[in-house]
C-alpha cells in the first residue's frame, strides 16, 4: 500500500463505473471499518474516443491501461473493472486480486419508445437498426436476423439512452450489458434479456475484478474478502479460454458456463463467429471440479486467468482453466484462428 493516508480506489468516471466502485467501497468499509477508502476517477482511452468502434480504436485495454498506469505509480492502490474489460492476458506486475459475485451475465434488448408493443429481437421489423458497439452482438445478431443493421453507438449507458429516446433517433434498439442497467436501477427501461443458451455472453460479463499490485500483500489481504467462488471459477475458465484465443473485448467470441451437479461439474461452451455471423466455431465441453485442497496459493499473473486463489480453491480453478484451454484448442482445431484473423483484417483495413 501507499504510504499516503487512506486507501485509494481507481475507476472511471461514468457513472456505472462510480456506481460500482461504490459497492465495492461500501463492502471494504464494512469489513474493515478500521481503514478509510476513498476513489479517484480516472478517465481511459475507450471513455475518451467515441466517434469509433471498439474494434476500430485499435489496441488492448482500452478502458483499463491508464487506471493500470495509476496503479503501478502508486496513485491508486487498487482499481475496479467491469471484469469483461480487463484484458486475457495482465500487465507485468498486476493481479486479479479478486473477482466479487456475478449479477446478470446476459446481453439485453431496450427498444425505443416507438417499438412498445414489441419485445424480443424476433418483433423487430425487417431492416431495423439496432444500436451495439460490440463485434460479439453484431454477429449473433446477423446470424439469427441477417436483415438487421447494427450500428455503432458509444458512449456510456446515459449516453447510449439518450440517443435512443431522442426524438431524431434512427435505432430501433439497443443491445446492453443487463448487469450495467440492474446497478443503475434502470431495470424497467430493459425490454428483454436474452438466454445465454441462445446467445453467448461476453468472458466475465456480469462480474467485477478488483485489480492489485502483484505482491501487495496488504491490499490483497482486504480484496481478497469479495472473491465470490464459484464466479472466481467460471471466469477462470472463460478467461483461460479467451486468452487461448489471443481474444479480446474487440473480437466476437462469445462463452457460457455453468456449475452443476451440486458444485462438483463445470459446463463451459465457446464460440467464435465471423462479422456477419454466418459462420461459426463452437464447442461445449465439462470438467470435474472434484474437492477443494487446504493449501494458500497464488495464480500469477503470468497465468491464463491473472487471478489470486483463496486458500483450498488452486486445484478447482486450475482445472476451470485448463477446461477454457481444452475448449480453445478445439476450435482451434476447427479453424477458429483464420476465422478471427480475418475479422481483424477486416477491421484494421476498415480503420484506415
Amino acid at each position: 500500500m501507499s504510504a499516503k493516508k487512506g486507501i485509494v480506489v481507481g475507476t472511471r468516471e461514468s457513472q456505472l463505473a462510480r456506481v460500482q466502485t461504490d459497492s465495492v467501497i461500501a463492502t471494504l468499509r464494512g469489513r474493515f471499518p478500521d481503514k478509510e477508502f476513498s476513489a479517484l476517477g480516472i478517465t481511459s482511452k475507450g471513455d475518451q474516443v467515441l466517434d469509433k468502434p471498439l474494434a476500430k480504436i485499435g489496441g488492448k485495454g482500452l478502458f483499463t491501461k491508464e487506471l493500470e498506469e495509476a496503479l503501478a505509480d502508486g496513485r491508486v492502490d487498487l482499481v475496479v473493472h467491469s471484469l469483461k474489460d480487463l484484458p486475457s492476458t495482465l500487465p507485468e506486475g498486476m493481479l486479479i486480486g479478486a473477482v466479487c459475485e456475478r449479477e446478470d451475465r446476459r446481453d439485453a434488448l431496450v427498444m425505443a419508445s416507438r417499438h412498445a408493443d414489441k419485445k424480443t429481437m424476433k418483433d423487430l421489423p425487417h431492416g431495423a437498426v439496432v444500436g451495439t458497439s460490440s463485434m460479439r452482438r453484431v454477429s449473433q445478431v446477423h446470424k439469427e436476423r441477417p436483415d438487421i443493421q447494427c450500428r455503432s453507438v458509444r458512449g456510456n449507458l446515459n449516453t447510449r439512452l439518450r440517443k435512443l429516446d431522442a426524438e431524431s433517433n434512427d435505432f430501433d434498439a439497443l443491445m446492453l450489458a443487463a448487469a450495467g442497467m440492474d446497478r443503475l436501477g434502470w431495470q424497467e427501461r430493459v425490454t428483454y434479456r436474452f438466454d445465454p443458451e441462445e446467445f453467448l455472453y461476453a468472458a466475465g460479463q456480469g462480474a467485477l475484478a478488483v485489480e492489485v499490485r502483484e505482491g501487495d500483500e496488504e491490499i490483497i489481504s482486504l480484496v481478497e474478502t469479495l472473491i465470490h467462488k464459484d464466479t472466481l471459477v467460471m471466469c477462470a475458465a472463460e478467461r483461460s479460454f479467451l486468452q487461448k484465443l489471443g481474444g479480446g473485448c474487440s473480437v466476437p467470441i462469445g462463452v457460457r458456463t455453468a456449475i452443476e451437479d451440486d458444485g462438483r461439474q463445470l459446463v463451459l461452451e465457446g464460440a467464435v463467429f465471423n462479422e456477419d455471423g454466418s459462420e461459426c466455431r463452437c464447442h461445449k465441453s465439462t470438467c470435474s471440479l472434484g474437492e477443494e485442497k487446504s493449501s494458500a496459493s497464488k495464480v500469477s499473473s503470468t497465468q491464463p486467468t491473472g487471478l489470486y486463489v483463496p486458500v483450498g480453491s488452486l486445484s478447482i480453478v486450475q482445472a476451470a482453466a485448463s477446461l477454457g484451454a481444452s475448449v480453445a484448442d478445439v476450435l482451434l482445431s476447427q479453424g477458429a484462428a483464420a476465422i478471427l484473423d480475418q475479422v481483424r483484417a477486416a477491421t484494421q483495413s476498415e480503420g484506415q
